[in-house]
């Protein structure tokens, strides 16, 4: 079996003199009641006939329902979730209202074996955080891109 790549942006912007980045907390009825690695960057799967930054400005509009702003994208490499799949990102500095965000949603059993399709929500809400609110909230694997971020713009700690 094939392993799953996905691809996304790491959003940040400055705003009142601190560094803020946006990241979605995941829908469905799983994440519902969970905060705590709960929450992704805007990303989403890609096929090998894809190139990756294509996956990322697709899957941000189909998660977030908006166009990344323009920008400079700036490569913050790869990581392996616990899941196994790689996910690819980006940063890019811009800034994005969340109260304009219309997320895309999937389709999936609900209850499982009820044999009932219901649709959720890719993401059921978006939010501007520091990297250190944003840090215990984010998928594990996920906070290297912070760290690589913050490395990126000379604020990184080691």
């Amino acid at each position: 079996m094939a392993t799953k790549r996905s691809a996304g942006l790491l959003l940040y912007r400055r705003s009142g003199g601190l560094l803020e980045v946006l990241i979605g907390h995941m829908g469905g009825p799983f994440w519902a009641g969970r905060d705590g690695e709960a929450w992704s960057i805007p990303k989403g799967e890609y096929t090998a006939d894809e190139e990756p930054a294509a996956a990322a400005r697709r899957e941000f509009e189909e998660e977030l329902g908006l166009q990344p702003p323009p920008g400079a994208w700036r490569p913050l490499g790869e990581v392996r979730q616990r899941n196994g799949k790689i996910v690819t990102a980006w940063a890019l500095e811009g800034d994005l209202d969340t109260g304009l965000v219309v997320p895309g949603t999937f389709t999936m059993e609900w209850p499982p074996g009820s044999g009932n399709r219901r649709e959720f929500p890719e993401i059921d809400r978006a939010r501007w955080c520091t990297p250190e609110a944003a840090r215990p909230r984010l998928v594990a694997a996920q906070r290297a891109f912070l760290d690589r971020l913050l490395d990126l713009l000379g604020e990184g700690g080691g």
